[in-house]
């Protein structure tokens, strides 16, 4: 974080607020435990804050210190719009677009409140008084440690906070192996177990809770593996009826998508997942080396992320968006043999 955002941040918190964190959609570890750090660092720090979700997180995150106390804005709309009509300053953590929380992005984009982002994704937008950007960075977690010690509050951070901001690093840096980790990501994480983050539990936690369900729906995902040797490319499909069929629940599909990754010789994996509620196919994409699938994502499926991970979507059947990652692959060709 800069001088100016710093000097900026420092002034909004001089006095007690009424702050409200806002992860985005289909919240993820690196989001909610960005919110709900903060959240309590804020509220240490004599500030009024809570967290503000458009819609439920996953169940393997839900040991996370102030978890219950998040409001669901999809269950308590009209809660959630007293809370931001009275919101001083409102922080979105882990998105750079107000459309990326769904059905929250009109009622927040409507709000007075000075709003505050931290985020490390590409092309963010201008909506934010307070802008901390950074794409080199793991995590919003990391950022939100970085936060906190420019601010001079280190020493607010107990156990549950460290818990939260560990648990978000932990996940959105594979366990601490994608190429975003730095010596500094290492540094800030043994900080964090400094202060009373219980690493092997927080592990635990997130990998080591499988439903037999959820192991049931990864071998489905995997009998529907794809692998396309010649543009060094693998992909899934998950249909919503082999979602229902295996009892799906919000965050079962995490972490599929590096199954194909992991192959040898792989440099690009897709997962695509039916969502008939919504209408849409889901997609994530990874990569290895230098190939962008943020790139290919903006272009292609309405979407957008990292390098080395992005999401989109698609309107078409979950046959012709995977006919159409097929069909656009030999435009990429020959980055994907370089990479």
């Amino acid at each position: 974080m800069n001088s100016e955002a710093t000097g900026k941040l420092q002034q909004a918190l001089a006095s007690p607020r009424e702050i409200i964190l806002v992860p985005h959609y289909n919240p993820d570890g690196d989001a909610i435990g960005a919110c709900l750090g903060l959240c309590r660092y804020l509220g240490q720090s004599g500030h009024r804050a809570r967290v503000l979700a458009p819609n439920d997180f996953p169940q393997f995150l839900k040991w996370m210190p102030g978890s219950e106390g998040v409001l669901i804005y999809d269950r308590n709309p009209e809660t959630a719009r007293k809370a931001v009509a009275e919101a001083e300053l409102i922080f979105t953590l882990d998105f750079n677009a107000l459309d990326r929380c769904g059905p929250l992005c009109q009622l927040l984009s409507e709000a007075s409140a000075t709003f505050v982002m931290i985020d490390h994704h590409q092309a963010p937008d201008g909506y934010a008084h307070i802008q901390y950007s950074d794409v080199r960075m793991s995590s919003t977690c990391e950022m939100v440690y970085n936060t906190i010690e420019a601010l001079g509050g280190l020493d607010r951070i107990d156990a549950e906070t460290a818990s939260c901001l560990y648990a978000g690093m932990l996940t959105d840096t594979g366990s601490f192996k994608f190429a975003s980790t730095t010596p500094r990501t290492m540094r800030v994480a043994a900080d964090l177990m400094e202060r009373g983050a219980p690493h092997t539990e927080i592990h635990r936690h997130i990998y080591d809770t499988n439903r037999p369900q959820r192991l049931q729906l990864l071998g489905c995902a995997l009998s529907n593996l794809v692998i396309l040797p010649e543009y060094r490319t693998a992909y899934i499909t998950l249909s919503q009826d082999e979602l229902d069929a295996h009892g799906f629940q919000k965050g079962d599909t995490e972490g599929f998508v590096n199954y194909g990754l992991s192959i040898n010789n792989v440099v690009l994996a897709a997962i695509f997942i039916e969502n008939r509620e919504e209408g849409i196919v889901k997609i994530s994409l990874r990569s290895q080396g230098d190939f962008s699938v943020n790139d290919m994502s903006r272009k292609h499926f309405s979407g957008g992320g990292h390098i080395n991970a992005a999401g989109g979507r698609s309107e078409a059947s979950l046959e012709d968006t995977a006919a159409r990652f097929r069909a656009i692959l030999p435009e990429y060709e020959n980055q994907l043999q370089h990479a």
